[in-house]
């Protein structure tokens, strides 16, 4: 409540021939000394983060194949970005790509198949990923830590 949500979808094709939907959730935040109770973005503002969002989505996704692509997934790094990019347009908080679909497969080759599993057993399985904590509560002096 009481702040704007903004979503986007956008068709890519990784390198490797998967043809993916990308939908990503974005949600407008309060300015750290802000009174007014409500953070709507104008219609203009929404415009323009989403085309931003489209932008950085389509770039980050068919500049790689679906593995490195699932391995953006999991730290968030794409929600990171766009967080970082729309910033100057209005600040948004809580920017996810919140779904894949995966809409058209490439035809199935089994050698390719052959080599993506002995890269898998090569590499070292379960390794950790980090995650990037910027500011995970941020306090404003004398609201007794609440926002």
């Amino acid at each position: 409540k009481w702040q704007t949500l903004i979503e986007a979808s956008v068709d890519v094709k990784t390198t490797d021939g998967y043809t993916l939907r990308l939908f990503a959730i974005a949600f407008t935040k309060k300015r750290l000394n802000q009174v007014k109770k409500t953070s709507y973005a104008k219609s203009s503002q929404i415009r323009n983060i989403r085309k931003k969002m489209i932008e950085i989505m389509t770039n980050e996704a068919s500049k790689c194949d679906l593995r490195q692509l699932i391995i953006k997934f999991i730290p968030e790094t794409i929600g990171a970005e766009i967080e970082k990019a729309c910033n100057g347009i209005y600040p948004l908080q809580n920017v996810f790509i919140r779904k894949v679909k995966m809409l058209k497969k490439p035809k199935f080759d089994l050698t390719k198949l052959l080599e993506l599993h002995s890269e898998a057993a090569a590499a070292e399985a379960g390794a950790k990923v980090t995650r990037v904590e910027e500011g995970a509560v941020e306090t404003v002096a004398g609201a007794g830590g609440r926002y």
